[in-house]
């Protein structure tokens, strides 16, 4: 009997260990796939970032579009977007030089400043169209050496909302003569956003649009997260009215064409409209 009970322990000892190890092992298996996956997961990871940081922002890009007139184009990577692109103005006159809406970052605007320094102009100031930083991410440098910077009373108001830095100055009312028959600016209400204006040069008859209007590649108004979209369409009407000889327009982003890109938008800016109408009047229906 002892024998047998002796054989009996054994086997009893041995299936508890068997047990034991196989639950061991499952377990470690489940930690192990657990931890590739968390390993995987930092991989895919590092692996997006290295992408994103391998998207390299092209360089600053200066070109003469009309006598005296530059158009400036400067890069940002926008979530969502990818890389996107900017434009600017310098507007020169008796070796005056001034610029519309600073590049997309403090680096290209000194990049600008010293292209202008080496064409021998003098650079007076800068006025921005709206207080994105697409438009005025170069007024804190512009500030800091003495160099004349100018936005709407409302930009401002925005600009110091959102703890950034101020144009040292500012104009109200709806239109501002940075230059006599030169350089003009003009609120037609909002659109694109609250604050955003419009420039106008008589002597070239083109019309600066900033981010207020869309390339005719433009699908879609873009971002419309701060977009009065209601008075667009009646703030487009008010520049075409005001400005019936523009030949040239320059919006914020894409390519410069004519009068066309403002019709364009109004249609964009209406259509926009009527589906938030639409979408409106059915969920009050629901």
């Amino acid at each position: 009997m002892s024998v047998m009970n002796f054989n009996l322990k054994n086997i009893i000892n041995q299936d508890k260990q068997r047990t034991s190890l196989t639950v061991t092992s499952t377990i470690d298996g489940v930690r192990g796939y657990t931890s590739m996956r968390a390993i995987l997961a930092i991989y895919i990871l590092l692996f997006i970032c290295n992408v994103v940081a391998d998207e390299k922002i092209p360089d600053l890009i200066i070109e003469e579009i009309q006598k005296d007139i530059y158009l400036h184009k400067s890069f940002s990577h926008v979530d969502g977007f990818g890389i996107v692109s900017a434009n600017g103005l310098v507007v020169v006159e008796n070796k005056k030089a001034f610029i519309i809406d600073t590049p997309w970052s403090e680096k290209d605007t000194a990049k600008l400043v010293q292209w202008i320094r080496n064409k021998d102009y003098e650079l007076v100031g800068s006025i921005s169209t709206h207080s994105h930083e697409d438009r005025t991410a170069g007024i804190k440098w512009l500030n800091a050496r003495s160099i004349l910077t100018y936005a709407s009373a409302l930009t401002n108001e925005l600009l110091k909302k959102e703890g950034k830095e101020l144009a040292k100055k500012s104009f109200e009312g709806t239109k501002f003569v940075l230059v006599a028959g030169l350089i003009e600016a003009y609120y037609p209400g909002g659109g694109h956003t609250i604050d955003n204006i419009v420039v106008w040069m008589p002597k070239s008859q083109i019309l600066f649009g900033g981010c207020f209007v869309r390339s005719l590649g433009s699908k879609s108004l873009g971002y419309t997260g701060e977009a009065y979209i209601e008075k667009w369409p009646s703030s487009v009407e008010k520049v075409l009215l005001r400005y019936p000889d523009i030949k040239t327009v320059i919006p914020g982003h894409g390519k410069m064409g004519g009068v066309q890109l403002l019709m364009h938008t109004k249609q964009l800016a209406e259509s926009a409209s009527n589906n938030s109408i639409l979408s409106t009047a059915k969920e009050q229906v629901d």
